[in-house]
């Protein structure tokens, strides 16, 4: 039930967030952060196996877990991509409410991706090592 909360509020937040509210004041900075995000959304596609990505925290039966390409430098590269993309609405748009929208779709990526993880921990024995090893959202080399 929570897991269904934060699918509907996450895609909520980004409807919310590339509704044309206010006329674009950034859209070449804009436009130009989008290509990169586009292609590291269709990295990420590309690499995950077909019928292992799922909208829902919840694991598909018979889910595989993936911790090469994209997924070596960040656990969610999939979350990233979306708040990558929301971050470009926020630069297309600069607005408060934008920016009050994405910190929102932040938290609300949080909490799903903790969720996620619990059944990850649970489903895979290796996941809490490779977790020690690799970000949530943030590659650990930028962490310092």
């Amino acid at each position: 039930m929570y897991g269904r909360f934060l699918v509907t509020a996450q895609f909520m937040l980004i409807m919310l967030l590339i509704w044309p509210w206010t006329e674009p004041v950034f859209l070449l900075p804009a436009f130009l952060m989008t290509i990169p995000a586009l292609v590291f959304g269709i990295w990420i596609l590309q690499h995950n196996r077909i019928g292992n990505f799922n909208i829902r925290p919840e694991l598909k039966s018979g889910a595989a877990l993936i911790i090469d390409g994209p997924y070596a430098l960040v656990r969610h590269p999939m979350y990233v991509a979306v708040l990558w993309l929301g971050l470009c609405a926020l630069v297309l748009y600069a607005s408060a409410a934008a920016l009050f929208l994405w910190g929102l779709l932040i938290l609300v990526l949080d909490r799903k991706a903790a969720l996620e993880e619990v059944y990850l921990r649970s489903y895979f024995t290796d996941y809490a090592a490779y977790a020690d090893k690799v970000g949530r959202f943030l590659p650990r080399r930028l962490l310092g």
